[in-house]
């Protein structure tokens, strides 16, 4: 399990307009990588909307926000136009990252187990060392609860 002052493992994978993206790519920033489960459903949107809403609080204090699921680049683009998102969306569709971030987890879902995305965040530094994370996140309120602790 990944906890602060470890190395954010590096990755590629499309962004919401299909481009490769590699974590690497930011070093010199600070990035707040926060993982949700789907697209476009109610916590997940409520999450995105509440970072888009601190996107300029966010980069007043140098951190690039980039959120990342499991959906594919077209359903991550569709969210990002229909909420007005200011900040880059990844398309982690073989789940390689959320394994790498040890987000990947079995979930209980209406008594059902099924493998799902443990709604989690991480601060990385400029570095490439994380920071701070925040494990089984509740959406609502939890932007500004990450932008307080910067």
């Amino acid at each position: 399990m990944l906890e602060a002052g470890d190395q954010a493992p590096d990755f590629t994978v499309r962004t919401d307009g299909g481009e490769a993206f590699r974590l690497s790519d930011v070093r010199g920033k600070r990035v707040v990588l926060y993982f949700y489960p789907k697209a476009d459903t109610p916590g997940c949107t409520v999450e995105a909307c509440e970072f888009r809403d601190g996107s300029a609080a966010f980069r007043r204090k140098g951190v690039e926000v980039v959120g990342i699921s499991p959906d594919k680049p077209a359903a991550q683009a569709k969210f990002k136009t229909r909420y007005g998102l200011k900040f880059t969306l990844l398309a982690d569709e073989e789940k390689s990252v959320a394994q790498a971030y040890g987000v990947w987890k079995e979930k209980n879902m209406y008594g059902r187990k099924v493998m799902g995305i443990e709604r989690t965040t991480f601060l990385i530094g400029a570095d490439g060392a994380i920071e701070q994370v925040w494990r089984k996140v509740k959406a609502k309120g939890h932007a500004a609860a990450v932008l307080a602790a910067l």
